[in-house]
């Protein structure tokens, strides 16, 4: 079966597939009203997320389908200690397709090795959100006409920051795609990131001053520091107002630079920006309904997708404390393939040495 775990998951010819049938579906909305009648959705939230919810719901209800939503599965089995795995199994003899949010980096892949309908990952950790991407590329696609040939500046949590992983990931695959990685020593791109990047021959610099290089960008992508993320309360409050837009420095960018945000925002962007038309960050969410709908309709109606999974090997517990595998005994899986004698967590995608294998 076909799942969206990561937005590497989708190839450019599909990611381009999905931008014109949303587009499509914002001018013939009633020729999508009624496409999914009979099909079901669950959304299951492992932690809060009102907004990334109710766009999947409104997706799937603007189609034509119904949901079955589970807001907080805290309150659910899994509060009794049923596994992701079982969950979904039984979910899945439903619905049709399953949106999926965990503060655990890798619990969406979890999902998908037990599950026999689609699982699309609404976010696992500060790991990969797809769909957010999905809303990102659209928004940039009607803001700025392409997706080659941009300079890209990340700012604010780049550490912890799935969006901004997942935005790197996909905009990698373009060309003459360049990246500003804009943050305080703390939060700076994650190692693995970084490796990704080189393999790459991608374009980047890093700094941690953003009025020295808005000029030049023709994207700036603002995030939330999440307090969430952080073990140590005192490093969150280190860095919780590092950066903030105002604008005065919106008076530095380019006429036609395009500012998002993955929202909810804190105090990254005062409230004296969405008035400027380059703030798309509104705009944005309405694009995240639309590439929802777009994927859910795939999914669910694509009859013979199925789902390549790459060869894993067993190893040792992962280092990542944050790994859906130090909340579940789960098989510690790792990808094949060797990175100069490390190997990559299956679900989580830290990088370690496995040592013996058993």
């Amino acid at each position: 079966m076909r799942h969206v775990l990561d937005i590497t998951d989708l190839n450019v010819t599909e990611i381009d597939e999905l931008v014109a049938t949303a587009e499509d579906m914002l001018a013939n909305s009633a020729k999508y009203a009624h496409i999914l009648a009979g099909k079901k959705l669950a959304t299951l939230f492992y932690e809060p997320s009102t907004r990334t919810r109710m766009s999947f719901e409104a997706a799937m209800l603007e189609l034509g389908g119904s949901v079955i939503s589970c807001a907080d599965m805290s309150r659910s089995s899994a509060s009794k200690g049923e596994t992701i795995g079982d969950t979904v199994r039984v979910v899945s003899n439903y619905v049709d397709v399953i949106a999926m949010r965990h503060p655990y980096e890798g619990a969406a892949y979890a999902a998908a090795l037990k599950s026999p309908i689609p699982v699309i990952n609404a976010g696992d950790g500060g790991h990969s959100h797809p769909t957010q991407t999905l809303a990102d590329l659209l928004t940039i696609h009607r803001e700025i006409g392409r997706f080659d040939r941009l300079t890209i500046g990340l700012c604010g949590d780049l550490k912890y920051g799935r969006t901004v992983h997942s935005l790197i990931n996909a905009m990698l695959r373009y060309e003459n795609v360049k990246f500003v990685l804009i943050s305080p020593e703390e939060l700076k791109l994650p190692a693995y990131m970084l490796e990704t990047l080189d393999r790459a021959h991608a374009g980047y610099e890093e700094t941690s001053d953003l009025e020295s290089v808005i000029g030049k960008l023709d994207v700036l992508y603002m995030t939330r520091v999440q307090k969430e993320r952080f073990d140590d309360e005192s490093e969150y409050e280190r860095v919780k107002d590092c950066y903030v837009l105002t604008a005065e420095k919106m008076k530095l960018a380019k006429k036609e630079c395009a500012v998002l945000h993955p929202l909810p925002r804190v105090n990254e962007i005062a409230e004296e920006v969405d008035d400027d038309p380059r703030a798309a960050y509104f705009r944005q969410t309405l694009n995240g309904k639309l590439m929802r709908m777009a994927l859910i309709l795939k999914l669910v109606t694509e009859k013979d997708s199925v789902y390549i999974r790459e060869k894993t090997v067993l190893g040792g517990k992962c280092a990542n404390k944050k790994c859906v595998t130090r909340l579940e005994k789960l098989a510690p899986l790792y990808k094949a393939e060797e990175e100069n004698g490390m190997h990559r967590c299956a679900y989580c995608e830290t990088l370690q040495k496995l040592g013996d294998r058993k």
